[in-house]
């Protein structure tokens, strides 16, 4: 993984463009009727995370249509599979933690 995504996921803007990518493919201007962003504004965010491999574009009529790119998405959680496990190791040692510790009457 490059420190390309990490620098595109790492403003809150582009997190939310993909977010809601997540959900559909959207153009440009419902992204920034969604986002509360200016055009050029939501034009810079696309282009970060289209230059990180995080979406791609299409062209439909006159409109760019972008869409979240699963392929880097999965390279994403791959890598956080590792950290993933060891979250929840330590949840369920928590939980069982929680499971022996007696109930005091509230």
């Amino acid at each position: 993984m490059t420190q390309t995504v990490w620098a595109a996921l790492a403003d809150p803007h582009r997190r939310d463009v993909l977010d809601l990518l997540a959900a559909e493919e959207l153009s440009v201007g419902e992204l920034v009727t969604r986002l509360s962003l200016t055009q050029p504004q939501t034009s810079k965010h696309l282009r970060v995370l289209r230059d990180a491999g995080l979406v791609r574009v299409r062209q439909r009529g006159q409109h760019r249509i972008y869409a979240v790119e699963p392929e880097s998405l999965s390279e994403l959680d791959s890598w956080l599979a590792t950290y993933r496990r060891l979250w929840s190791r330590h949840l369920d040692r928590l939980g069982e933690h929680l499971e022996q510790t007696p109930q005091g009457d509230s």
